[in-house]
C-alpha cells in the first residue's frame, strides 16, 4: 500500500501513519508490537528517551529485513538532559542505527529555546535529518522561530477531535511546522463515545478508524499506540475510505479545548 505523507521544511517525506510506543514494556512486547507493525506496512515508528524501550525498536527494525532507509524513525530528546546532540549519540547507540529521520524536543521544560543549540548541533553532525518538538504552543513556538536557525519541522501534539487544538494546528503550518498527532484515540477513552460510535457504524468502519481517519483528513501525521496485533492491524486500515463534510463536523464539535492554541491545558503541563 502506498504511504501518505507531508513533505517536511527539510525536504523528508513524513508518513501520514505510523506506531507508537509510549508506555510499550522495553523488551519482547515493544519488539513485538514494532515488528508486527512493521509487517502490516507501517513504516513510521515513534520513541523517545523517556520511554526507554529505544533498544527494543531498534532491534525489531534490524530484524525486520526492511531497508532502513524505507524506515521513518523518530525519538524524542528528554529535556532532564543537558545536551540534545550528546542524547542524540546515545540514542543512535541504543537504536543501532547511523541516524534518525526526526529529533524532537519532548517537551518544553525550562523555556522552549534552551535545547535549539544542541538539536541544530545534530544535524549538523549528521546525526539526524530533521529536528522539531512536541507539546509545544503557539507562543513556544513563535518564541523558538525567532532565534531557529534551523526552523522545527514538526510538532507532536495531543490531538483528536475532543482534543481539537485547530488554532495550534494553524499555527505550526503558518509557520511551515507539520502537526502530528499522539493519543488521537484517547488513550481508549473516546472510543465509546456515541457520536464516534454512530459514525463508524454509517461508515463500515471501527471507532478508532473513524477517529485516525478524522486526524488524517486535517493533514495531521497520526501515530496510534498499540501493543496488540489485531488492532495494531485495525489502525492500519484508514487508507480505503473518507469521512464525508457532515461526519467530519460532528466529530469537529466533540472538541473541549475551544480550538486553543496552548499544546495542553496550564493544569495538564507536567514540566511546569
Amino acid at each position: 500500500m502506498t504511504q501518505l505523507t507531508r513533505t517536511l521544511s527539510n525536504g523528508t517525506e513524513l508518513p501520514l501513519f505510523g506506531l507508537g510506543v509510549w508506555q510499550v514494556d522495553d523488551g519482547a512486547e515493544c519488539e513485538r508490537a514494532v515488528t508486527w507493525a512493521l509487517e502490516a506496512g507501517y513504516r513510521l515508528i515513534d520513541t523517545a528517551q523517556a520511554y526507554q524501550n529505544e533498544a527494543s525498536v531498534g532491534r525489531a527494525i534490524r530484524d525486520s529485513g526492511i531497508p532502513r532507509e524505507e524506515i521513518f524513525l523518530t525519538t524524542k530528546f528528554y529535556p532532564g538532559g543537558k545536551d540534545a546532540r550528546v542524547e542524540a549519540e546515545k540514542s543512535l547507540e541504543r537504536l543501532g542505527t547511523p541516524y534518525l529521520d526526526l529529533y524532537l524536543i519532548h517537551w518544553p521544560q525550562g523555556g522552549p529555546t534552551w535545547a535549539w543549540p544542541g538539536m541544530q548541533a545534530a544535524v549538523e553532525a549528521g546525526l539526524t535529518k530533521g529536528i522539531g518538538i512536541s507539546n509545544f504552543g503557539a507562543d513556544e513556538i513563535q518564541e523558538l522561530s525567532k532565534v531557529a536557525e534551523i526552523q522545527p519541522a514538526v510538532n507532536q501534539i495531543q490531538f483528536s477531535p475532543f482534543e481539537y487544538r485547530r488554532a495550534l494546528v494553524d499555527a505550526g503550518e503558518a509557520a511551515g511546522i507539520v502537526a502530528q498527532a499522539y493519543s488521537p484515540l484517547g488513550t481508549g477513552r473516546h472510543l465509546g463515545d456515541p457520536v464516534v460510535a454512530r459514525i463508524a457504524e454509517a461508515t463500515g468502519h471501527t471507532p478508532a478508524q473513524v477517529l485516525i481517519r478524522w486526524a488524517m483528513q486535517k493533514g495531521l501525521s497520526v501515530i496510534p499506540k498499540s501493543t496488540r496485533q489485531p488492532r495494531i492491524l485495525e489502525n492500519y486500515n484508514v487508507f480505503d475510505f473518507e469521512l464525508d463534510a457532515a461526519a467530519v463536523a460532528d466529530l469537529d464539535g466533540l472538541d473541549t479545548t475551544g480550538e486553543t492554541a496552548d499544546a495542553l491545558s496550564r493544569g495538564n503541563k507536567w514540566w511546569s
